[in-house]
């Protein structure tokens, strides 16, 4: 959908895309969607993405704000990103250690270590 042009749907949109949400029209939008409202009427529908991709919209912006592929990281920053992702839930998601062993060109013994070093600290 091609959002209308409207000063909440530009507010909200870096949010949207940081969610990896997709803006829907009100006349489309189904029950779990978000419908967000601008004085009393609602402007848009947020449709919320399935929890299926969050680890990889996690990892994809952690190659975005660290510039490059995570298996290139030196051992600081691969421990920084695991750090980040231990923030944001990415452990809690089944099998998440070993996607981001994977995506970090490590072992899950070398990922475990990471957050052991971080809770010890």
């Amino acid at each position: 959908m091609t959002e209308p042009a409207h000063p909440l749907v530009d507010a909200v949109k870096p949010l949207v895309d940081a969610l990896g949400a997709d803006f829907v029209a009100t006349g489309e939008a189904r029950a779990e969607d978000v419908v967000l409202h601008w004085e009393g009427d609602p402007v848009v529908a947020v449709r919320l993405p399935h929890l299926g991709a969050a680890l990889d919209r996690l990892l994809a912006e952690m190659v975005r704000q660290f510039g490059g592929p995570l298996a290139e990281l030196g051992r600081e920053d691969k421990q920084r990103v695991v750090r980040v992702l231990e923030e944001r839930g990415a452990f809690t998601i089944r099998h998440g250690v070993e996607s981001v062993a994977a995506a970090l060109g490590v072992s899950r013994f070398t990922v475990y270590n990471y957050l052991n070093r971080e809770q010890s600290q």
